[in-house]
């Protein structure tokens, strides 16, 4: 999450006092960016039952009442009749097989390739699978929490009231919409659904007076197509087919609604828009009617990959990922930078700022379209391409998702949609985050958790992502959003009156659907505050999330790094790894994209400074900071995967320590109070990731790369994430040693400066043999080679360090090494060897 970047701040449109809907916009161009037709039948015009808006977060603001009952209007499932899900999900399966059937038989009719019907195959059998999967079950009782953690026994009055909130709202949902799998299907009610006869478009604006959809498609004429609202604010147009049979509103036509609101006049985006651009020389983004032709809209070839036991991820960002300064694009990402993705052993790709967001250097955290893929990279076809060929390679992709906040733009965003303040968003200051400079949603209101829920369903149904990375959930988790306090642990800073119960029932509901609908996703959740239950299942009392990202480590080793390496405290390093809660999974990480930013230094930075810019080439010689930067780095990454957490987190291009600092485009900002903060005019330079420096063998930076592939793959071989067994055997504040097993591998880190130790004693609790399996040392990591990586090394018996038996080894100074238990007889009698994987895996 960037803390520090406030959010662009665009112009209101002109005042208009008048009621009436005059053409507003004088700009008649009716070019529509050249796309194809699409057909599609899902749905059908019909009235809308929609929630009255509640502005405030008592939940009793979500109890039904009588004048809000569905009273003779059609449910919503009533009106749009998608194959069904619920119950034994017997119509869709049987669909499926059908649909099996008829690809093979076309297959075989057309075309000899092997290749193609094995996929279909698959493909038709993972649906089937999934469509069974596809319930999401009642509410549990919430109590397994306490057996879990007895400590929370002291606060059940809280925590039973929240998992009472959440069961009164599944049944308010199920009364009401059919269910939870039906109410997050917001998508095929709102914004803009097709049917054989004509579009419909809808919209929950109740602060309008009146309302009339325009765009390419009518010549901006406000009066052309006039829209009509029921009792619960929801404004509808149909618009049939063309005489020629042709949609009223072509297929890259920009579109928007115009509305008479309280505040005057004012043309907004769709805010279920599927695609908004920004046209060239124009600030404000248009909203764009997407809608291909079917033998124009991507197909998914290959099938979502299982979901990995040990996650590794490489957090990236699609628009910085070229080498070259300028915005890259999915096509780009797909072709040159998944592939090396996997050839460094990672198993997911985590994608950031992929909702649109009109300010480039929100690094994509001040959403403006939630429903719509950033136009800045291409277009929706291009992002499920991408997305395709990942699974195509086997690494699941997860979405940095932001329902923490949004953009406070009126003119492209949701931020006074109607007029008003409390639409989507807490009215007043309540709404408003001062330090990121954004508008914050009311999580008790009915029409924003159908909004939210939908949103996050549709990425996974629509562009098959395989989960998320939630932003920001601090913030939503408590009234003061995290600012200005210092968790200590103590429960009572999570149970009491800062707690947002909304916001938490909501992260509750959204995991519940996400896990019902997909037991394959992946759910992490951003959390600083180490929340109680944090990342334990709905059902049994907690949020839900499958992670929480480890956040403290990474400041923790930016708080080691200003000292010197004397006044570091190996018992101070273990004990911030391994401060998880028991049996609550973490993604950990020594730098995400926070810690590149500028304003802040990347590890490498830190330890190197402006060495890196000189003193990198291999036949050159380094000077003593490069030499420590360079195996301090290789050290603090192995023991942050070896000790950290569940599962691993790299951003792109800290593999090989990245020397250039992150910097988007920026001009001079003129603030209110006369200040002016400088920007870089609009530089790229400095907003790209440079993979040839990694790539290049006579730089040192390759060296780093490497050691980061050989990390991947030693934890792909021997899961040590995910083994069961962790114990720590030593952390001597005098040698400088740490000494801990996880699986059967035993890792030796030496932090000492100068000292290395000949015969070191290394307790261990499996007896026999031991080979080197990875050396941080190794020259093919830029070290200076002091271990023989073909040594063995036997045990003895006798207790050492409260260990059953040990080994001797030599433990050079600032290296890190990994010893693995093999047997003559095993499959893995010789070591893994991880330094000399074939370049080409």
């Amino acid at each position: 999450m960037v803390y520090t970047i406030p959010g662009v701040r665009f112009p209101h449109l002109p005042s208009i006092k008048s009621s009436s809907l005059p053409s507003f916009n004088e700009d008649r161009r009716t070019n529509a960016v050249s796309f194809s037709l699409r057909k599609d039948s899902r749905s059908s015009s019909g009235k809308v039952f929609a929630r009255k808006p509640s502005y405030d977060s008592d939940s009793s603001s979500l109890a039904t009442t009588a004048s809000e009952k569905l009273r003779g209007h059609q449910s919503l499932t009533d009106q749009v009749q998608p194959p069904q899900v619920l119950g034994d999900g017997a119509p869709q399966i049987e669909e499926a097989k059908e649909l099996e059937k008829q690809e093979q038989t076309s297959a075989l009719s057309t075309s000899g390739d092997n290749s193609y019907k094995e996929n279909t195959a698959k493909m038709s059998e993972s649906f089937i699978q999934e469509v069974e999967q596809r319930r999401i079950p009642p509410p549990g009782d919430g109590k397994k929490i306490y057996d879990i953690d007895p400590m929370l026994k002291t606060y059940h009055g809280h925590l039973d009231y929240r998992y009472g909130q959440y069961r009164k709202l599944r049944e308010e949902i199920d009364k009401n919409e059919g269910g939870l799998e039906a109410f997050s299907r917001g998508y095929e009610i709102f914004g803009f659904t097709r049917s054989d006869t004509g579009i419909t478009y809808r919209e929950w604006a109740p602060g309008a007076k009146a309302a009339s959809l325009i765009g390419d498609f009518n010549n901006w004429d406000s009066k052309a197509d006039v829209m009509t609202r029921n009792e619960f604010g929801v404004w509808e147009i149909f618009l049939p087919n063309n005489a020629d049979a042709s949609p009223a509103i072509h297929h890259g036509s920009r579109v928007k609604i115009r509305m008479d609101t309280p505040s005057g006049i004012k043309d907004s985006i769709p805010a279920w828009i599927k695609y908004s651009v920004q046209a060239p020389g124009e600030i404000p983004y248009n909203g764009v009617y997407y809608d291909p032709a079917e033998e124009d809209k991507y197909v998914f070839k290959h099938p979502r990959p299982r979901r990995p036991t040990s996650l590794r991820i490489y957090e990236s960002h699609v628009g910085m990922s070229s080498t070259e300064p300028m915005i890259n694009t999915y096509a780009n990402f797909k072709d040159d930078v998944l592939p090396r993705i996997k050839k460094l052993g990672y198993n997911a790709v985590q994608i950031m700022a992929i909702q649109e967001h009109s300010y480039y250097a929100s690094f994509g955290y001040h959403v403006t379209n939630f429903f719509a893929p950033s136009s800045r990279f291409g277009t929706p076809d291009d992002l499920k391409s991408l997305i395709d060929k990942a699974h195509e390679l086997g690494l699941v992709v997860l979405m940095d998702i932001v329902h923490s906040h949004a953009s406070k733009n009126t003119l492209d965003g949701l931020n006074m949609f109607d007029g008003t303040d409390g639409q989507y968003f807490h009215s007043g200051t309540r709404g408003y985050h001062w330090m990121w400079d954004s508008r914050l949603f009311n999580y008790g209101s009915w029409e924003v958790l159908r909004y939210l829920l939908s949103n996050a369903r549709w990425w996974l149904e629509e562009y098959k992502f395989d989960g998320f990375r939630f932003d920001g959930v601090t913030s939503m988790m408590y009234t003061h959003h995290g600012l200005q306090v210092a968790f200590t642990g103590n429960y009572e800073e999570y149970f009491g009156y800062s707690t947002d119960v909304d916001a938490v029932v909501y992260l509750m509901l959204v995991n519940d659907m996400i896990h019902g609908l997909y037991p394959e996703a992946i759910v992490i959740g951003e959390d600083v505050s180490g929340m109680p239950a944090f990342s334990i299942p709905v059902q049994d009392g907690g949020v839900g999330f499958d992670y929480r990202l480890h956040m403290a480590v990474a400041d923790k080793w930016i708080e080691l790094l200003k000292k010197r390496d004397e006044d570091w405290q190996v018992g101070d390093i273990t004990f911030t790894l391994t401060n998880r809660r028991w049996g609550e999974k973490c993604v950990v990480y020594a730098e995400s994209h926070d810690q590149a930013l500028v304003g802040d230094k990347t590890i490498a930075f830190w330890l190197m400074d402006k060495d890196m810019y000189d003193f990198m080439a291999v036949d050159r010689q380094a000077t003593p900071r490069v030499d420590r930067g360079i195996a301090l780095h290789k050290m603090i990454r192995l023991i942050t995967m070896g000790l950290g957490g569940e599962g691993y987190l790299n951003f792109m291009g800290n593999e090989f320590g990245h020397p250039e600092w992150i910097d988007f485009p920026r001009t001079d900002q003129h603030l209110p109070d006369g200040r002016v903060i400088p920007g870089n005019n609009g530089s790229y330079d400095k907003c790209r990731r440079r993979f040839d420096l990694g790539d290049a063998e006579y730089l040192r930076y390759h060296g780093l790369q490497e050691f980061d592939r050989a990390m991947q793959h030693l934890e792909e071989t021997y899961g040590f994430m995910t083994s069961e067994h962790q114990y720590i055997s030593r952390k001597d504040e005098g040698d400088r040693v740490i000494v801990f097993e996880r699986g059967n591998l035993v890792f030796v880190f030496n932090f000492h400066w100068t000292n290395s130790y000949s015969d070191y004693r290394i307790g261990c609790s499996v007896p026999g043999k031991y080979k080197i399996a990875l050396d941080s040392d190794d020259s093919l990591f830029g070290g200076f080679n002091r271990l023989d990586d073909s040594a063995e090394f036997f045990t003895s018996d006798g207790r050492h360090d409260e260990r059953p038996c040990s080994f001797m080894a030599y433990a050079p100074c600032r290296t890190a090494v990994v010893y693995a238990a093999v047997d003559d007889d095993d499959d893995h009698s010789s070591p893994v060897a991880i330094s000399l994987v074939p370049k080409d895996v």
